[in-house]
């Protein structure tokens, strides 16, 4: 203050003493005592004013301030005093430097109002309101000097406004979406002055603003909300009301909503304690009313449908204290329910279980979590059964719980089936076969069955605690964790192997399936060692075997084949798998394999069957196959017969021919009685024939008949002992039909007779009653013939032959003792003569081919074997009892047939129905004049027209000439051209033209050459008239 020319600094203030010491040369204004006047003026009065004053002098605004700014400048003050404006208020340099700008350079003056700065207090910029009122400092000439400014802090009062303006627009906000309903009524006549929007919801949305109760509410009045306001107005006392219904009709007569309200009408009073108004404060209810209603339907009805259960059926609010408990437990604890409410329910749980039951149910009502346990309840009778007890939480939107519902379900029975599924199940674990072990997810062993024992030789603490590693083969070790690792992750293992080292050294390989638990995993291991060798003994086996291995499904697709089908076939692996095996047949076998894959697949067996297989090279194959079907797969074992049925064939022809030519040995034998017996019959015939003549021409024709039919029968007689030579030597299959054998060998006795000579008795003995067989006839009466032959060559010096028919029956006992004998009931036919007889050696061989004690060239040796051969195809059995010298018995057992015998067949007779009215003409050829012209004549007889051929060319002439021919009857055996070449000649310019032919052969022996085409047919001679007639109308309708 002692500065020169500071005078003007005194009383004011604080500030006065600060300017009086700053040191102001160091600024653009220099010291004190130069100041000019002006300012020294303006600093005076500034430091003297009241309100917060700050001045700038000069281009840098440096600046002087008073008290009043100080307060302003806060924690800034005193270093602001003398520093330049833009440097002291940096954060609003570009403001401050507008002022100096406008008002210092520009003269001008500047005013704001609510200002609102950045500045940086208390270590961060806050806004701050201010009014700012800037005027320039001039001299005496007008020359600007600097800025003086009244700076007015009104934050505190903007922030207040600011806050009293937020809680009245909150109180807005919250009054407008306030739920609950609010207004505010006036006077006695209670006239709404404010309604919220809850207010007018709950009104039906009706304008109230201005109106009395009784004209805006009408609806309300009539259910006597009018008369409690009225009662609220006079007392003064509150009135509070819950649950009330209103119901709300906004339009009179129209419909009504039925609201719930909870409210309160609170009179408004003034200074003197006068009701100026009722303030109408109140929630609608109306959901939760209505929710109250439908939880006590729902109580009412859970606790009908709980009456209805079978089980126990509780209930207990959030704190866990069951309070209510249908009839079936008091039914089965025979208690009150009042005596189980509460902790009373404590009373039956079993004493051992109360208190696992008591915590599980406490950390239920403390988590919300569903309980659920299992304990012991005591019934009426004392006695304690196992329940599973379950309760779940009720509720609310909010999550909270509202009751909890539990239910007891008696599982003693269960319990106790547990048991011993437990105790099942350690007898499972120790009796078990297989290896069972328990490891932890690392593969550290917990425990092992004692089958660890047997099969690998550790004890179960050899190997508890250690790792599977320890015992598993080196090679397996990495695949083994692999698999563990897979397991920790939850995968189930079903079929892995590995080795497992023995105690005593070697290893057993074992197949295990695994599952994980927790932290646990279960193993079941099953040894394979010798399972697998034999596998790979099986697949040697299937390599390396002769025989063909096919594997097919029924519809014939093959999946697998062996290595012999290659071998054999040359069809690779790969060019057969997927394929059909009758793409690999032969065309003309496909039909059988079809048909057998039919059979195959009603799950019949096939045992060996021949098939023909093309090979890759174009050869043909017969494998003899035997196929079993199983399920939907049929496995075929094949063996290659291409040689062996070739060789049988050779055989079966070189068999067949000795065979014929036994016959023939057997034909040579019965020619003299034959030629001696055809000369009885031929004598027979001539001679009728000349006596018949003679009578003609003595006119004695009564007595012709009796010759005629002499020499008829002769003639009939001498053809059937034709046919049954014929049959005898002729070449066919076997046929087997139902035979009577009675008529059959009745029917042979005129040829055995004569067979066997004069110096031989026959004596037939055939049995009435005898049963039918199913036999080749003709196969039969070439095996009586042979024995017949064999029984008359046994009796050089004559002697007697019997033959007896008879019915058997071999039982098991007698069918056990002989080979090849099956027991059943059989007809016999018995030759017995009382020759030389044989010995035990020759009974032996008798049955061997070419076994025979003729001497050579008067026996094949084959008669007997061809006898036993015919037999055992037609399912018989043949015996021979003979001792030397005393003679032979030789029996021939054929199978009783059950069927029915053929019919005989009955001669035609030539009637009406044989002849024809549309004269077709028929052209006999035949060498043979006499049969020539019995044929001719009874064509003429019948109405055909009849043209006759002496042989085979003037047959052929015909046939080609333009004649009308509706049918050619030629014999086969013609000098020139024969039969056939007739026939073959016609058909060359006649197709289709229609052959009967006529031949003394076997019919059989010319039908088995495939003599025959179509159209064309045979007749044997001799024939009846009445046959050749049946059979031409027969062709010629044909």
């Amino acid at each position: 203050m002692n500065e020169e020319g500071a005078g003007f600094l005194k009383g004011g203030g604080q500030l006065s003493e600060l300017i009086a010491a700053f040191d102001w040369s160091q600024t653009s204004m220099g010291p004190i005592a130069d100041w000019p006047q002006p300012i020294k003026a303006v600093v005076g009065m500034a430091l003297r004013a009241p309100v917060p004053m700050v001045m700038l002098f000069g281009e840098p605004g440096v600046m002087i301030y008073n008290d009043g700014y100080s307060v302003f400048a806060g924690a800034r003050h005193p270093s602001l005093l003398g520093m330049d404006v833009r440097e002291a208020w940096p954060e609003v340099a570009d403001f401050n430097d507008h002022i100096v700008k406008t008002v210092f350079r520009a003269g001008e003056t500047l005013s704001y109002k609510n200002q609102v700065l950045e500045l940086q207090r208390h270590g961060q910029l806050e806004p701050a309101w201010l009014d700012l009122d800037y005027s320039p400092i001039i001299d005496e000439n007008g020359t600007p000097l600097g800025v003086i400014a009244i700076v007015v802090e009104i934050t505190d009062r903007v922030l207040a406004d600011q806050q009293l303006r937020d809680e009245r627009t909150r109180l807005e906000q919250m009054y407008e979406q306030a739920p609950n309903f609010m207004a505010l009524l006036e006077g006695p006549e209670h006239r709404f002055v404010m309604a919220n929007p809850a207010y007018a919801r709950v009104v039906g949305d009706r304008d109230v603003i201005g109106k009395t109760v009784a004209e805006a509410l009408p609806d309300a009045v009539e259910q006597g909300y009018l008369a409690l306001l009225d009662k609220v107005f006079a007392s003064g006392e509150a009135l509070v009301s819950t649950g009330a219904q209103l119901d709300v009709r906004p339009v009179a007569g129209g419909p009504v909503t039925k609201r719930y309200i909870d409210f309160v009408y609170q009179p408004m009073v003034d200074g003197d304690g006068k009701v100026t108004g009722i303030f109408v404060d109140g929630v609608d209810v109306t959901a939760r009313v209505q929710a109250q209603e439908a939880i006590d339907a729902s109580r009412s009805q859970f606790r009908t449908f709980a009456q209805a259960m079978p089980n126990h059926v509780w209930t207990a609010p959030p704190s866990g204290a069951l309070d209510w408990f249908n009839d079936r437990v008091s039914e089965y604890s025979g208690r009150d329910p009042a005596e189980l409410r509460g902790q009373g329910w404590d009373k039956i749980v079993h004493p051992d279980d109360l208190e696992a039951a008591s915590a599980r149910w406490a950390h239920s009502l403390a988590t919300g979590e569903d309980y659920e346990t299992e304990f012991r309840i005591e019934n009426a009778a004392g006695e304690y059964r196992w329940h599973l007890v379950r309760a779940l939480p009720i509720r609310a939107d909010d999550g909270r719980i509202l009751r909890w519902i539990g239910s007891n379900t008696d599982i003693h029975d269960q319990k106790l089936a547990e048991a011993r599924t437990v105790r099942d199940r350690d007898r499972m674990w120790s009796r078990s076969q297989d290896m069972m072990l328990v490891c932890d997810l690392q593969g550290q062993i917990t425990a092992v069955n004692p089958s660890a024992m047997r099969l690998l030789g550790w004890e179960e603490e050899d190997m508890v605690g250690r790792n599977l590693s320890e015992f598993v083969h080196p090679d397996d070790v990495a695949s083994t964790a692999a698999e563990i690792d897979k397991l920790a992750d939850g995968a189930t293992t079903l079929a892995f192997e590995n080795r497992y080292r023995c105690k005593e050294g070697g290893y057993r390989l074992l197949d295990w399936t695994a599952v994980p638990d927790h932290d646990r995993i279960h193993a079941v291991g099953r040894d394979i060692t010798d399972e697998r060798a034999l596998a790979r003994d099986r697949e040697r086996v299937w390599n390396l075997s002769p025989v063909v291995k096919v594997v097919v499904n029924l519809h014939g697709e093959i999946s697998a084949v062996n290595p012999s089908w290659t071998r054999l076939l040359g069809w690779s692996e790969r060019e057969t798998i997927g394929r059909d095996i009758r793409d690999f047949i032969e065309p003309d076998d496909v039909g059988n394999a079809t048909r057998r894959l039919g059979e195959l697949a009603q799950g019949e067996s096939l045992a060996e069957h021949d098939t023909v297989f093309k090979t890759r090279s174009g050869e043909v194959r017969r494998i003899a196959f035997t196929s079993v079907p199983e399920n939907d797969t049929v496995y075929g074992f094949g063996r290659d017969v291409t040689g062996e049925r070739e060789a049988a064939a050779a055989l079966e022809l070189t068999a067949e021919a000795l065979r014929q030519s036994q016959k023939m040995e057997a034909v040579g034998q019965l020619t003299g009685g034959i030629a001696h017996d055809f000369n009885n019959l031929l004598q027979g015939i001539t001679g009728s024939l000349e006596i018949i003549e003679r009578r003609v021409s003595q006119g004695r024709l009564g007595e012709i008949s009796r010759f005629l039919s002499g020499a008829t029968t002769a003639a009939n007689r001498a053809a059937a002992l034709t046919h049954r030579l014929l049959a005898f030597s002729r070449r066919q299959p076997l046929d087997p039909r139902p035979v009577r054998a009675n008529p059959l060998v009745a029917s042979m006795e005129d040829l055995l007779r004569r067979t066997i000579g004069e110096r031989v008795e026959l004596e037939l003995v055939l049995a009435g009653g005898l049963w039918l067989t199913l036999c080749d006839p003709n196969q039969l009466e070439n095996a009586l013939l042979n024995l017949v032959i064999n029984a008359r060559d046994a009796m050089p010096d004559g002697g007697k032959l019997t033959i007896e028919t008879c019915n058997a029956h071999l039982d098991d006992a007698y069918a056990a003792r002989q080979r090849e004998v099956k027991p059943g009931q059989y007809i016999c036919i018995c030759v017995t003569d009382t020759g030389t007889g044989m010995s035990a050696d020759t009974i032996a061989k008798a049955f061997e081919p070419f076994f025979t004690t003729k001497p050579i060239g008067q026996g094949t040796g084959l008669g007997l074997s061809m006898i036993y051969g015919f037999a055992r195809q037609s399912d018989g059995y043949a015996k021979i009892y003979s001792e030397v010298g005393e003679g032979t018995t030789f029996k021939l057992y054929l199978p009783r047939h059950r069927g029915q015998a053929d019919g005989e067949e009955e001669l035609p007779q030539l009637t009406e129905a044989h002849a024809t009215h549309a004269g077709e003409v028929v052209l006999v050829v035949e060498d043979e004049p006499v049969v020539r012209g019995l044929i001719v004549e009874t064509l003429n007889e019948l109405g055909y027209r009849a043209i006759e051929a002496a042989d085979g060319p003037k047959g052929v002439d015909i046939l080609r000439s333009k004649k009308r021919i509706d049918l050619l009857i030629t014999d086969i055996g013609l000098p020139g051209l024969n039969g056939r070449q007739v026939a073959d000649a016609g058909r060359a310019v006649r197709p289709g033209l229609k052959v009967l032919f006529m031949t003394g052969y076997a019919e059989n022996a010319a039908l088995a050459s495939g003599f025959l085409e179509p159209g064309m047919t045979m007749i044997t001679k001799p024939f009846a008239m009445e046959a050749l007639a049946t059979r031409i109308r027969g062709m010629i309708e044909g």
